[in-house]
């Protein structure tokens, strides 16, 4: 992280908190794109969205050499995701657990209702 001489240590913890409470509120994905966009440069959302990415490549156990040729993305920054991953703040896990856990209701709403469409 980068420090700036004229701000304390706690001033960037209270900053860092603040963007994340302002993320908290987003609602959407729609949401999310367009506060990313006002919020970063085009080569900051690149790299966020390439790391993001990489997280379904590995859990799906792809080797980094073909992450790599699939995405374009350096295998130094695979490597660096699978370590925050497996070891990290757990912020990938619980994104990925919750996006998962949607998809299985997404699923199991539809089988419903197909169900039903088709019984009348």
């Amino acid at each position: 992280m980068k420090t700036h001489r004229n701000v304390t240590h706690r001033q960037e913890v209270l900053a860092e908190r603040n963007l994340c409470a302002a993320v908290a509120t987003l609602q959407s994905p729609e949401e999310c794109r367009s506060f990313f966009r006002d919020l970063c440069t085009p080569a900051e959302l690149q790299a966020m969205s390439d790391r993001w990415a990489v997280v379904e490549w590995l859990r799906r156990g792809t080797p980094y050499r073909e992450i790599h040729r699939l995405t374009g993305v350096s295998v130094t920054t695979i490597g660096r995701v699978a370590r925050y991953l497996s070891s990290g703040n757990g912020g990938y896990a619980l994104a990925v657990s919750r996006l998962d856990a949607k998809r299985v209701g997404h699923e199991s709403k539809r089988a419903e209702l197909t169900e039903v469409a088709r019984h009348g």
